[in-house]
């Protein structure tokens, strides 16, 4: 998986710790998802990637959308998130890969979409990883950025306030996601869904 910094392994111990129990704590996120999915639209027998999956509660969804000649694949950097969704049957689903988002082990263009939940925000380098990502999608391929609760709703979870440089507002994730190949198309924060649809440049 490469070399290992003090950020990767923050992560990983953040969500290892949590990764038993986190199905459970999150319940209500199916909706979200499932609208998530259907915006990205993955085409049937199409490769899609689930990036940052964690216990790949998106897995039975990508999988369904590609159908039974896609491929879908799950990538997460911490162990016990893998091991919770083998665990939870999704498996089945999706080939996983325990890998950082940031070097995946994957050719050039072989991917067709991406899906990406909660991802932005744990990345060490996001323009790192969205570049990346950039490389293993084809030209014209998309990428969904999302959150099953708002921005504004995420924060106040979070017991904090949103500020000017939060990194998913519109105005700082266009110009990131241009300087990293790709072209923001739609934005949607609302309370109940966050959902950024990006297309791979050529």
């Amino acid at each position: 998986m490469g070399r290992m910094t003090d950020d990767h392994r923050h992560v990983q111990e953040f969500f290892g710790a949590r990764a038993a129990g986190w199905d459970t704590r999150f319940p209500d996120d199916g909706p979200a998802f499932a609208a998530a999915v259907a915006a990205l639209a993955p085409r049937p027998g199409g490769v899609v990637l689930d990036a940052g999956c964690g216990t790949g509660r998106v897995l039975p969804l990508l999988r369904e959308a590609v159908g039974p000649h896609g491929t879908v694949l799950g990538a997460d950097l911490t162990p016990e998130m893998l091991l919770a969704a083998v665990r939870a049957g999704r498996g089945r689903d999706a080939a996983l890969l325990l890998a950082d988002v940031a070097r995946l082990p994957l050719r050039t263009g072989a991917v067709d979409a991406v899906f990406a939940s909660g991802l932005i925000a744990h990345l060490p380098n996001p323009a790192e990883g969205l570049r990346e990502l950039a490389r293993v999608v084809r030209a014209g391929g998309r990428l969904a950025l999302v959150h099953p609760i708002g921005r504004a709703a995420l924060a106040d979870r979070q017991g904090r306030r949103l500020t000017p440089g939060d990194l998913r507002a519109e105005p700082n994730l266009g110009p990131l996601l241009a300087a990293s190949g790709w072209r923001l198309v739609s934005y949607v924060d609302e309370e109940a869904l966050f959902l950024a649809l990006a297309l791979r440049e050529d």
